[in-house]
């Protein structure tokens, strides 16, 4: 099967996974080796029911009177969806999976598309050139230029870009950012053999082999706790990216989840039952994703730094004398379970609602190929309600004139759960955040304009989303 990979950039309405929407995609292909072979941009128009957060304006400096460009975002979505899958893809780009993809997978999901298939099937998968930069900067830093901000190292892909003039432009368009993300790994290419290892990191079978080679640090009655270096862009250079741990096991109810127990917290040998959650913490780890789990060989543990290590051997003694407590430690995170969310709104169901049935899976797919009256035929063949509702809001959201009957009720009571009289009462995702509201944003723009650190691009940027806000939803 020919390998390709697939650099992509996605500018969104704000940062909430489950509620704001893709405004632009921008992807370029290359080969194995990194010799380009196409470019792709799809813009997609704003939904009905979508309030940009002015902040996420401010930063992709689209204007509102471009909001209504594109294709609307049930057709944009599925042309997303076949690039990302298409056989022997390899999807990246910078901090992917820390925000993009998990993005998508939330696009796909309320548009009826598999969430996942990008990630496993016909031989597609997924990196990320940020875990990937934090490793060139501990290890091979001689291979770009790495930019200081007042002191301090500084990984963000855009002052990586102009410290090492990777492309011109302006940084958060879509191309101009998936531009220099691949000049960027172009640059990382080089050192070939690094290249080649980082990249065994996002390989499922790879990643679970090198963990069965780590060292043990001691064996208990709940197994045998291996000795690792857990490598990630959110532990900041403060702590050179990069925490000591020791292996727990795996959660029970979530089996692709390697449990991981940080050991540089002196706070730990504080723990009793009653405080597992809130002097430890645990690092959760699926093959093939960050963080990276490095062996704890000299040229790595070193970076630790001496006052860590010898916490982690503090830490280390301690667990081994108090092996009750330590077993309930291991307890506590192995069947810990996230918590169930009653009348989690369907956009934000994805994970909540696990599978879809074949036949609703098959639905879904005919559902995409049907034509419009076809489509509100359909809907009330789906088995599961999340899928029926999901339906509905395709059609309404996209096809506005379809907002007939029962339709059309939905879509007036959907629209007053987005714009509740309190934006105390706005609709919760997943992770307990707050759906944007109109009143929200309002408020929003009047604390940026306040601030008085904007140029006149940002404040007509602002001033022309208040416009549109107040005459969508206010007036």
């Amino acid at each position: 099967m020919t390998v390709s990979y697939l650099f992509y950039d996605i500018e969104t309405t704000g940062l909430n996974r489950a509620f704001d929407q893709v405004l632009e995609f921008a992807a370029i292909r290359t080969d194995h080796h990194l010799d380009e072979i196409e470019r792709h941009t799809i813009s997609v128009k704003l939904r009905p029911d979508v309030i940009p957060s002015p902040q996420a304006i401010l930063i992709n400096r689209i204007p509102a009177s471009d909001l209504g460009d594109g294709s609307c975002e049930f057709e944009a979505t599925p042309k997303i969806h076949r690039l990302m899958n298409e056989p022997g893809t390899v999807s990246l780009g910078y901090n992917t999976l820390g925000f993009d993809d998990e993005f998508l997978r939330f696009s796909f999901h309320r548009n009826l598309l598999p969430p996942y298939t990008h990630q496993f099937k016909n031989g597609c998968r997924r990196m990320d050139l940020f875990p990937m930069a934090v490793l060139y900067w501990l290890y091979k830093r001689e291979v770009i230029t790495w930019p200081e901000i007042e002191g301090k190292p500084s990984l963000k892909l855009e002052h990586i870009g102009s410290a090492n003039r990777l492309i011109s432009g302006q940084s958060h368009e879509a191309m101009v950012d998936v531009a220099a993300t691949v000049e960027l790994a172009r640059r990382f290419y080089k050192k070939k053999k690094m290249w080649q290892y980082l990249e065994g990191y996002f390989d499922k079978e790879t990643d679970a082999h090198r963990l069965q080679g780590l060292p043990i640090a001691f064996p208990s009655g709940a197994g045998d706790h291996l000795r690792a270096i857990v490598v990630s862009g959110e532990y900041g250079p403060g702590l050179n990216y990069q925490v000591p741990v020791i292996s727990i096991g795996n959660s029970i109810p979530y089996s692709n989840q390697t449990l991981w127990l940080r050991m540089d917290q002196p706070q730990l040998r504080q723990t009793t039952a009653d405080t597992i959650s809130e002097t430890s913490w645990i690092i959760r780890k699926r093959m093939g994703e960050p963080g990276i789990v490095l062996p704890p060989q000299d040229r790595y543990w070193k970076l630790i730094g001496e006052e860590r290590c010898a916490i982690f051997e503090e830490n280390l003694r301690w667990l081994q004398e108090n092996l009750d407590l330590f077993h309930q430690i291991v307890k506590y995170y192995r069947e810990f379970r996230y918590p169930f969310i009653p009348n989690l709104d369907p956009d934000a169901s994805l994970y909540q609602i696990g599978f879809y049935s074949r036949a609703d899976e098959k639905r879904c797919r005919m559902f995409h190929q049907a034509s419009l009256d076809q489509k509100a035929a359909i809907i009330s063949q789906f088995s599961n309600p999340d899928a029926r509702l999901l339906a509905g809001r395709v059609l309404f959201r996209n096809y506005p004139k379809t907002i007939l009957g029962e339709l059309g009720q939905e879509y007036h009571s959907h629209m007053q759960r987005i714009n509740p009289l309190k934006h105390a009462d706005a609709i919760i995702d997943y992770r307990g955040d707050k759906r944007t509201t109109p009143s929200g944003a309002l408020s929003e723009i009047t604390q940026l304009k306040q601030s008085g650190d904007l140029d006149d691009h940002q404040q007509q940027l602002l001033d022309d989303l208040e416009k549109y806000i107040k005459n969508k939803f206010i007036n």
